[in-house]
């Protein structure tokens, strides 16, 4: 008997009245809106606009859905067109089945024609996007829980996650390992992964995603082996592992050729950000150093220069006159000093001529 087990939703699908919530397409969309979220915030902090990697986005997730699906349509055809299978289920994107390789070449196919119509270097793009991817991965494989699909092997470890029966599909009732769960919390770790090297060593021209991919890549081969689905196998190797290796040496050796062609992160990722920001620089300059506040200055220089050069002139104006207002007393008054002193000595000589004839 079983003490401890992660227990599986009895049903995948909630009626909101006659509307039905699926639990895979719930943790799809939550995962979506996670990825562009934490993109945008990036996406600021590296100098672009709010709203660009929503605005690609709209791009970018529909072809990742198809992409996604095509992938594993493709390496798992049997339930569609093979024996006794229904073509029109591939259609049936809620009920689960989707390729992570398939999302991500497609979905870089949007991507690439959204970043083209804004002017955007895709790379750039992809490494503001690429933890958001991962932590939408990590949302999206509860998907997988709600279906009680892609689980690993029997195991009665205290985590392990009841599966109820279903000889329709071929489900055996018991506990088994939450592969769902691994790949969750693996992909949370690249994503904070990402995040630190991308600040510790400043990672551009598409190293941040690379690394991303990388690291999934190799969680990702670890716990393909645990899984029991039904995969076909080359070599005795399940086919998702070796597109594990391969795409792991692909995004390895971008990193080493990105970073001896193109080191350090990229100047400008998006114009119109720069474009905005030199509009708000020269809006800022007009009230000090735009030619019309120039002008303005000098004219308003002029002016009091102007005013001065009165204002002096009308002081010499004034000295001026009171100087000869002042002159024009002092010859009055030397005037009648010498007035006086001529009829004082007339005055004398009179007095002194009297003076004789007395």
């Amino acid at each position: 008997m079983d003490l401890a087990y992660i227990p599986s939703p009895s049903t995948g699908v909630i009626h909101l009245g006659p509307i039905p919530l699926r639990g895979y397409a719930f943790c799809i969309i939550l995962g979506v809106f996670a990825a562009v979220w934490l993109g945008n915030r990036r996406w600021v902090a590296r100098g672009g606009l709010a709203g660009t990697v929503a605005d690609i986005a709209v791009w970018a997730v529909p072809f990742g859905l198809v992409g996604g699906r095509l992938y594993h349509v493709i390496t798992t055809y049997e339930p569609y067109f093979g024996k006794n299978g229904n073509p029109v289920d591939a259609l049936k994107i809620w009920e689960g089945g989707l390729g992570i390789w398939g999302a991500i070449a497609l979905g870089a196919v949007g991507a690439w024609i959204g970043c083209r119509r804004r002017g955007i270097p895709l790379p750039a793009y992809a490494d503001a996007v690429a933890p958001g991817i991962a932590l939408a991965q990590a949302l999206g494989r509860w998907g997988n829980w709600f279906n009680q699909e892609l689980y690993g092997k029997p195991t009665d470890v205290p985590w392990a996650l009841k599966i109820d029966a279903n000889p329709a599909v071929g489900k055996i009732a018991g506990t088994y390992h939450p592969t769902f769960l691994y790949e969750s919390l693996w992909c949370v770790g690249v994503a904070l992964l990402v995040i630190w090297a991308d600040r510790r060593f400043k990672l551009g021209h598409g190293r941040a995603f690379a690394l991303y991919v990388a690291a999934y890549t190799v969680g990702r081969g670890w716990i393909e082996y645990m899984r029991i689905d039904e995969a076909h196998h080359i070599l005795g190797v399940r086919l998702n592992v070796w597109t594990s290796i391969l795409v792991f040496l692909a995004a390895v050796g971008y990193m080493i050729v990105a970073a001896r062609k193109f080191p350090g992160r990229e100047a400008v990722v998006e114009p119109a950000a720069e474009a905005a920001r030199a509009e708000d620089g020269a809006g800022e300059g007009d009230a000090e150093g735009s030619p019309a506040a120039k002008a303005a200055t000098k004219g308003a220089t002029a002016t009091k220069a102007t005013k001065d050069v009165k204002d002096a002139k009308t002081s010499e104006g004034a000295a001026g006159g009171q100087g000869a207002k002042s002159g024009a007393l002092a010859e009055k008054d030397a005037a009648a000093e010498e007035k006086g002193k001529g009829t004082g000595s007339a005055v004398s000589t009179s007095e002194s001529e009297t003076s004789k004839k007395s």
